[in-house]
């Protein structure tokens, strides 16, 4: 559970508006929109090579933009992204990326710290506010008991929980993910998956690229699914999710299911080791 005073601001948004985005001269994504709301998590999925990490890294500004734009808005005040300094932006878009530094000779809180440097001054310490920000990153990311330790001696999916962590103290209105629940064991996955969900009920807008598709069905307020650099389908899960949009963008057959104890969309490949398992059950004994 978010502990009382979650700093998320409930008016913040994230806009990214017919983006165009390229490596070098290939065209990776081609005229895409998306719309992050307070209070709502939006799963960006798709296959490999599919353009949403990418389009995510665009709408944090860690990727250039050919055409289109990247506002942010607060209530009636739309600001251009590109137009605000780069203190501006962090202390109202947090990102945790798939490549981050291995930091080394740092304790767990120091690095969980630095998420606090877009609210200090250059040479300022740490204040009763930060201190408080990275108090609460590291026991909503169950890191309390592991602040002291090296960072050296963490496991990758440890190390994992201690960057969302550093997201998480930056205290924005608007959090993003590319794939959070990498690295981590079963537990974990849960524990993160749940964290996204309290934050949106507490007002964070909340974007993550995820790839396990049942993830995405068990979160998401809406999915973006996307299909060789083009926004394929979007909307609630049962309107994405579906038989004939995810066989068609990943290229074999797939089923769903709605879960009769929960309500949400369950995905079902149909690969050779489905078929395999129903052979060997009509085996006779």
């Amino acid at each position: 559970m978010i502990p009382d005073g979650s700093p998320a601001r409930p008016t913040d948004e994230l806009r990214g508006d017919a983006l165009a985005l390229s490596y070098g001269r290939t065209r990776v994504v081609h005229d895409v929109s998306l719309h992050l709301r307070p209070g709502v998590v939006t799963a960006l999925i798709g296959p490999n090579g599919s353009g949403k990490s990418t389009a995510l890294r665009a709408l944090a500004r860690l990727h250039r933009i050919d055409a289109g734009s990247v506002h942010v808005d607060r209530g009636e005040d739309r600001r251009d992204a590109a137009s605000l300094s780069a203190k501006e932006f962090a202390r109202t878009v947090a990102m945790l990326s798939q490549s981050r530094p291995h930091p080394s000779g740092l304790e767990v809180r120091d690095v969980v710290a630095y998420g606090r440097h877009p609210h200090r001054g250059r040479f300022a310490g740490l204040r009763d506010d930060d201190r408080a920000a990275i108090d609460r990153a590291l026991g909503l990311t169950g890191l309390t008991a592991m602040g002291h330790r090296p960072v050296d001696e963490l496991s990758g999916g440890e190390l994992q929980r201690v960057w969302l962590a550093t997201a998480l103290a930056q205290s924005t209105g608007i959090l993003l993910l590319d794939e959070p629940t990498n690295h981590l064991d079963l537990r974990y996955q849960i524990e993160t998956l749940d964290l996204v969900c309290d934050l949106a009920d507490h007002g964070t807008a909340v974007g993550v690229v995820l790839h396990d598709l049942d993830h995405a069905a068990s979160v998401a307020d809406e999915v973006v699914l996307m299909h060789r650099g083009r926004l394929h389908a979007a909307g609630s899960p049962a309107e994405v999710l579906t038989a004939e949009h995810l066989s068609e963008v990943y290229g074999f057959r797939i089923d769903t299911a709605v879960d009769p104890d929960t309500g949400r969309v369950r995905v079902i490949p149909r690969g050779r080791h489905h078929e395999r398992v129903r052979r060997h059950e009509a085996l006779p004994a």
